[in-house]
């Protein structure tokens, strides 16, 4: 019997997307309450149907929080930043393989390179006076 696949562009079910991004649905319906620009279809009996934006949208949360460290007030400045729609702005827009600069999120402390050396410096002066 064939298996059969759904076109790319066809609407998903909150279930279906829950399975592709591997979270669980009430995680779904969490970030459509922290995150207005992800706004499923919702049809009779508040079925979710997410159409190819809302994926695309929820696989970029999905990577910010779990890939890229982000909390979800950083995740929502950066959608902000973004534009009302959702869509990422160009110096945003960058492939998920490329590495970019991170800023200060309103009082969080995002890492760069530049970071990481103070920090190691910072830590090794502190082990040094702490052997004193």
């Amino acid at each position: 019997m064939a298996t059969r696949t759904k076109d790319p562009d066809a609407l998903k079910t909150i279930g279906e997307l829950s399975q592709e991004l591997g979270v669980a649905q009430h995680v779904l319906r969490y970030w459509e309450s922290r995150f207005p620009q992800l706004r499923p279809m919702q049809r009779a009996g508040n079925r979710r149907y997410y159409r190819p934006a809302d994926v695309a949208l929820a696989r970029r949360i999905h990577r910010l929080l779990n890939e890229e460290g982000y909390t979800v007030k950083g995740v929502q400045k950066v959608l902000r930043e973004a534009g009302g729609d959702g869509e990422p702005a160009p110096e945003i827009a960058a492939a998920p393989t490329q590495q970019q600069p991170v800023r200060p999120v309103h009082g969080e402390f995002r890492q760069s390179s530049l970071d990481v050396s103070r920090l190691l410096a910072l830590r090794n002066r502190l082990a040094e006076a702490l052997d004193l």
